[in-house]
């Protein structure tokens, strides 16, 4: 086994900025249906939401850089965040690693746990990819 982390903040501004700019272009880019759709229940607080969801599919990209072929733009909604019952906030790991390019060494991604949080200027996520090792497997 292996763990590979990735942490990343972000201001609420800047994202702000980003979708009043651009607005379906920037969000259909970034975000899945699932994530726009549970951002915009909440008015007050939308582009923290937004935000923090950004700041997570970076710290994701960060903690399985190591192992991906490059940067695509694919990405960006393969990092899907979705919340379960408690709200507690999760990677759909599923899907991220349907479209995940091959990884080398015979390393395949188990799980992605993240946390998330935000406060009206920035909101932060860190990531903990576990790798399942069978490079030992190989000849």
């Amino acid at each position: 086994m292996k763990v590979t982390t990735g942490i990343d903040i972000i201001e609420v501004e800047r994202i702000k900025e980003a979708i009043l700019e651009m607005e379906d272009s920037f969000l259909n880019k970034i975000y899945t249906e699932k994530e726009i759709e549970y951002c915009n229940k909440s008015e007050i607080m939308k582009y923290q939401h937004f935000a923090a969801r950004f700041a997570a599919k970076e710290a994701v990209f960060k903690s399985i850089s190591k192992y991906i072929d490059g940067r695509e733009d694919a990405l960006w909604k393969d990092i899907e965040v979705v919340n379960i019952e408690s709200g507690k906030p999760e990677i759909n790991v599923d899907k991220l690693t349907k479209n995940m390019a091959k990884t080398a060494n015979n390393i395949k991604l188990k799980n992605v746990d993240i946390s998330i949080s935000h406060i009206k200027e920035y909101a932060v996520a860190s990531a903990v990819a576990v790798w399942e090792d069978n490079s030992h497997l190989s000849l």
